[in-house]
């Protein structure tokens, strides 16, 4: 009997969210690997799909006749046996396909159509290079692969080093290459060429000799220019003779874009450590050494040196030959804190974001799948990284919300971090200022090992804050982004010529527009949302969808010329702010001016170049950011969250102003921060004010176990959504009906009820919010709503499941 492969194939949807078992034809035994993608015949007919092997079977008694694997994609696993579990796992607590789980693990150029390419990289057999490349140095692996001598012989070359698999999209290559000289003819070969040349060829005859020193190797034409002084002619002119051939060498791309990466001889050593620090440092080393996958809080405040205390764990951890994963919420936003990884680890580390280009990533990719990087930084994607022997993970500001994907599969990335520690007894290190408040609540019941920085390194006192009441400022001086407490400042600053930083959660120039006569508003085609007016484009953008149009003259509802911008955003700060201070020099920073890639790192770059004393920025400025000239910090509008319909609301303000606030004063200069406020006595911007971080928790988690909220509950919002309102609201219906008979009596349902932004991208949202404590029968019951709404009955019904959501919006 043949032996038998699970293989789950790329066909997402509930009924075939299982491994169908095939046969593996005796050709493909050898080739066959768990963890490698297969091309498998599925259904009637003569429809083939891609897939993963996620296990291997010996024979069984099985009487059917099974279909046999048409093809191997790959010579070794792209999938490797750690994340093949994870996959497994993550498919089951985010409610999601086993396939979408795989995908997600791999870089886009594994998951797109691709070409994969064979390229010959060392000297293959003279007539194994006839038979199978026809006298080529590479072959597309598509027009071998059901051949499978072929694909036998293809293993053993890639075994023994020979070859490597590239893969491309749209015909472009995505292995980046520079220019490579290799000599065509042996030493004596070459020796007689040499005394066919004119005595004066002094530059060929070097090159000769040069050729004969470097036979058998390949070697990048900058190197053999600097080596030998001749010039790119010279090389031209051997070719021209047939003494050599060019070639690509492929080369890693560098996503940092520093020559420092790659320099070793040049590392930063680590910095003395406080007690406070020595004694997180110790604890965390300790659950290292004893390969103990416990979690830690390390809640420090800003500035208390919770970097430094990761930098020296991961020293720890490495000089056990182990491997660390570090994770700060938007990377892109933070290149100081990638920048310091590097200058202490140098070309051990990789960095993975989607700011990288596929290529970039596919790379970096490639050196953590092949050992060559020991270190990885990155967002959120980065923790299914393919790492080996982990040895410890850290998730820097670990209470941000960007470490929960939105889309399926809605893994959270804190949970993931602990199910890999746990694989590799690794410990999990959660640092914050302000930790999210089911963190501190876990560390308070011991589930988490809780450790304390509560003074800064440079023994400076956190910044004074100072509440403007702005209900008093309009009164006063009538309306202004601006109160007179915080120009006069920002004046100040710029006579003594230190930096300030201005922070907005609010891009464009206008929050929206309305008719003054008949108070229409001019509102997205496909969202239920208002447009923004962005004067740089003379647009008006929706900042959920994308659409644009131009900006309107007249009312498109009565005609009236008399409309108007309200609200404000950051250009039309900007602009104000140039008419008040017109000798203050402002970098502007937003979604908007770091479209382009390495925008985040350049504008950062000039401010702490100090090419501008003012950085005016949303929320991406906030965290994550050390310069030492900056002493004074203003938020211009504290309650644009406050007021959002979400219990988390307030949670997440405090968290802004406390993480912005600590931008000030982070060295020898002492900083100030001025917050701009219409709610001067919201407990959130009061405790922030106070950097009272344990007041504040103690009074949220007591209006949290009123209301009934977590971390008291677990919750899970279902969302369904449809082109037409009634639909939507008819299958949210049903689902709630199933519900209700299945739940635990103790299981409290929400709704079901539209969307706080009821309608985007044409199609209507209604949801229902589950909270529960303990509901044994609900995650079963949950798998098999969706696997129902995936029958006819709800046509055109889309409907997802997300566990512990973070926002109800």
């Amino acid at each position: 009997m043949p032996e038998l492969a699970q293989v789950i194939v790329d066909v997402p949807t509930m009924q075939t969210n299982q491994p169908y078992t095939y046969q593996i034809p005796s050709t493909l035994e050898k080739q066959i690997q768990v963890g490698v993608r297969v091309v498998v015949p599925f259904g009637n007919g003569s429809r083939t799909v891609q897939g993963f092997v996620v296990a291997l079977d010996q024979p069984t008694d099985y009487d059917g006749k099974l279909k046999p694997i048409k093809a191997v994609m790959d010579l070794r696993p792209v999938i490797n046996k750690e994340l093949l579990v994870l996959s497994k796992w993550l498919a089951d607590t985010t409610y999601s396909f086993w396939i979408s789980c795989l995908y997600t693990m791999l870089p886009n150029l594994l998951k797109a159509k691709t070409s994969r390419i064979i390229r010959i990289i060392d000297d293959v057999d003279e007539q194994v290079a006839f038979d199978i490349f026809h006298g080529r140095d590479e072959l597309d692996m598509a027009t071998v692969q059901d051949k499978p001598a072929i694909i036998s012989k293809l293993f053993q070359l890639q075994r023994a080093g020979k070859i490597t698999i590239d893969y491309r999209v749209e015909d472009r290559a995505r292995v980046k290459t520079v220019t490579g000289i290799k000599p065509i003819l042996n030493f004596e070969q070459l020796e007689e060429q040499r005394t066919s040349l004119h005595p004066n060829a002094h530059a060929q005859n070097r090159l000769i000799s040069y050729l004969q020193t470097i036979t058998g190797q390949v070697v990048k034409i900058k190197d053999a220019e600097h080596v030998t002084g001749l010039k790119t002619g010279t090389f031209n002119q051997g070719q021209k003779k047939g003494w050599l051939e060019k070639v690509p060498i492929e080369v890693y791309r560098n996503p940092l874009g520093m020559q420092a990466s790659l320099d070793n001889q040049h590392l930063d050593s680590p910095l003395h450590l406080n007690p406070e620090q020595q004694h997180a440092v110790d604890e965390i080393n300790k659950a290292i050494d004893n390969h103990d996958p416990e979690t830690f809080l390390l809640q420090g405040v800003t500035g208390s040196g919770k970097t430094e205390v990761y930098l020296q764990t991961i020293a720890n951890a490495l000089k056990q030959g182990k491997t660390a994963l570090m994770l700060v919420p938007e990377i892109s936003l933070t290149p100081q804190i990638v920048s310091r990884v590097q200058r202490r680890f140098g070309s051990k580390v990789a960095v993975l974001h989607s700011s990288l280009s596929n290529g970039e990533r596919y790379d970096e990719w490639r050196r953590i799948e092949r050992g060559e990087a020991r270190v990885v930084v990155g967002a959120r994607s980065a923790i299914f990284a393919p790492l080996k022997n982990l040895g410890i993970i850290i998730l820097d500001e670990e209470h941000e919300s960007s470490y929960k994907q939105d889309e399926a599969p809605r893994y959270h990335a804190r949970e993931v971090a602990k199910w890999r520690g746990k694989y590799n007894h690794a410990p999990v290190v959660l640092g914050s200022a302000t930790p999210s408040l089911e963190s501190r609540a876990r560390a308070i019941k011991k589930v988490y090992h809780l450790l304390h920085l509560r003074h800064r390194v440079n023994q400076q006192p956190l910044p004074p804050i100072e509440i403007v009441d702005m209900r008093e400022e309009v009164k006063k001086y009538g309306e202004s982004n601006f109160s007179q407490s915080l120009l006069r400042k920002l004046d100040q600053r710029l006579q003594k010529r230190e930096q300030s930083i201005l922070m907005l959660n609010r891009r464009g120039f206008s929050s929206f527009m309305m008719c003054r006569d008949c108070g229409a508003v001019l509102k997205c085609p496909n969202c239920d949302i208002s447009l923004t007016l962005h004067m740089d484009t003379h647009t008006m953008k929706c900042h959920y969808c994308g659409h644009e149009e131009p900006i309107p003259y007249e009312c498109p509802n009565c005609h009236s010329r008399k409309i108007r911008y309200y609200g404000t955003g950051t250009e039309k700060v900007e602009q104000e702010l140039h008419q008040l201070l017109p000798q203050a020099r402002i970098i502007r920073m937003d979604v908007d001016t770091t479209k382009r890639k390495g925008m985040h790192a350049k504008l950062l770059r000039q401010f702490g170049q100090h090419q501008a004393d003012i950085l005016l920025g949303t929320q991406m400025i906030a965290k994550g950011l050390d310069f030492p000239n900056v002493t004074l910090v203003g938020v211009l509008n504290a309650d644009t969250g406050l007021g959002l319909p979400d219990f988390r609301a307030s949670e997440r303000t405090f968290d802004l102003l406390s993480q912005v606030s600590g931008r000030a004063g982070r060295a020898n200069k002492q900083g100030e921060v001025v917050i701009q406020t219409y709610n001067p006595d919201h407990y959130a911007i009061q405790d922030a004010k106070n950097h009272n971080y344990d007041q504040f928790f103690n009074q949220e988690m007591a209006l949290r176990h009123q209301a009934g909220y977590p971390p008291y509950y677990y919750t899970v919002r279902l969302m369904a959504s449809h082109p037409e309102e009634a639909q939507a609201a008819k299958a949210m219906v049903r689902i709630y009906e199933q519900l209700r008979r299945g739940i635990a009596p103790s299981t409290i349902l929400l709704g079901p009820t539209p969307r706080a932004i009821a309608r985007m991208k044409r199609r209507y949202y209604y949801q229902i919010v589950i909270k529960y404590k303990k509901d044994p029968q609900l995650h079963n019951l949950l798998f098999k709503i969706l696997h129902d709404t995936q029958s006819h009955g709800y046509k055109d019904v889309q409907v997802s499941i997300d566990p512990d959501p973070q926002y109800f919006m």
